[in-house]
């Protein structure tokens, strides 16, 4: 079978890879997309939909920033199934020492233009009524947004293809050799470049951590805002093999989305009763009256996780013609724009908006995907 031609070819279909195809189409590449399962699958569509700034380290602020930047570029446009929402985020301090970690989170936010709210207890209570009593205080980061990544990668799939973009359901790219990728049906695509979207698959440094989330009926007014514990960036972004944090999130639906929790070293996707437990006994520390509400199912996911915590966005050391855009574990949703707008300035040979060296995979000189 001889090979196709394409200056791009994106292997995997979630939202990161979604955005890298509408990114290239957008500058007028001849875009082929591969994904084995469906678009929005995998992390994208185990994830909350958090599209937030952080504030881990300056870059990963800079390239959470630019993202939701480019969300709301997009936010007018985008149809009612995406279910995006301006909730707002309530990062919720259960002690002074939290409430010292407020101050320093809106010190750092207010700095760089990004508005932050300092909450006392009472505020808190009055924000977040169903929230425990005896709280501190909190941080209110009314900026945040949420949305539903599976019908975000989707849209973003059918603007890449309503520019001439194609796309294979059901394969897999077996090989990539030379700029020729080679598919599980037997096809292959010559490429200028290849971008690696495959996230905890990718292997190399990206190491796949399970993540559990649980969703309930609707109960319109339960959860105003996202609600995240001062701890969830110590506790879900650490190095443990386990932990669970306070994390919940109002949906568009009325429903309220429970999380967190990540597993190193598990690689099935079974839900456990022992983390599952421990992530509902956190939210119910917090939320006393979640307990009431009715769960209707709950469901795990992969996030790929690199060893510094940043992603891996740029030309692979092994083969320059790779480009990698994964290992972004939880901030995957959020980054994804920032992620596609990076490399399309990459191969155009433009200044990007921020600077990408923190995010090059060279900065792994070894066992990066290649």
């Amino acid at each position: 079978m001889s090979a196709r031609t394409a200056d791009v070819v994106v292997i995997g279909g979630g939202i990161v890879g979604a955005a890298c195809a509408e990114a290239f189409s957008a500058e007028g590449s001849s875009v082929e997309l591969i994904e084995e399962r469906g678009i929005g699958g995998g992390a994208s569509g185990a994830g909350m939909g958090h599209v937030t700034v952080m504030d881990d380290s300056e870059a990963q602020f800079a390239l959470t920033r630019l993202s939701v930047a480019l969300w709301e570029e997009l936010a007018a446009s985008l149809p009612a199934e995406v279910e995006y929402s301006r909730c707002g985020a309530l990062w919720v301090a259960a002690d002074d020492e939290e409430m010292a970690e407020v101050a320093r989170k809106q010190r750092f936010y207010l700095s760089r233009g990004v508005r932050a709210e300092a909450l006392d207890a009472r505020q808190v209570a009055e924000a977040e009524p169903n929230l425990r009593p005896g709280l501190a205080g909190g941080l209110l980061v009314p900026g945040d947004r949420v949305l539903y990544a599976p019908c975000a990668a989707a849209w973003l799939v059918n603007r890449a293809m309503g520019r001439g973009a194609r796309v294979h359901l059901g394969v897999r790219a077996t090989a990539n050799d030379a700029g020729v990728v080679t598919l599980s049906d037997g096809g292959r695509i010559e490429a200028r470049h290849v971008v690696d979207a495959t996230g905890a698959a990718s292997g190399g440094l990206v190491r796949p951590r399970k993540g559990y989330l649980a969703i309930t009926d609707r109960y319109p007014g339960f959860v105003r805002h996202q609600l995240i514990e001062l701890g969830y960036s110590k506790s879900a972004h650490g190095h443990d093999d386990e932990s669970v944090a306070f994390n919940v999130q109002p949906r568009v639906t009325g429903q309220v989305l429970i999380g967190s929790s990540r597993q190193y070293g598990v690689d099935d996707s079974l839900v456990g009763a022992h983390l599952l437990s421990r992530m509902l006994r956190r939210a119910r520390l917090y939320m006393p009256r979640i307990a009431t509400l009715h769960v209707l199912r709950a469901w795990t996911g992969f996030r790929a996780a690199t060893p510094d915590g940043l992603p891996l966005i740029g030309p692979s050391p092994r083969n320059a013609q790779v480009l990698l855009a994964t290992g972004h574990e939880g901030l995957g949703i959020t980054a994804s724009l920032g992620t596609a707008r990076l490399l399309a300035d990459w191969v155009a040979g433009r200044t990007p908006p921020i600077p990408m060296e923190p995010y090059l995979p060279n900065r792994f000189p070894a066992e990066v995907p290649s």
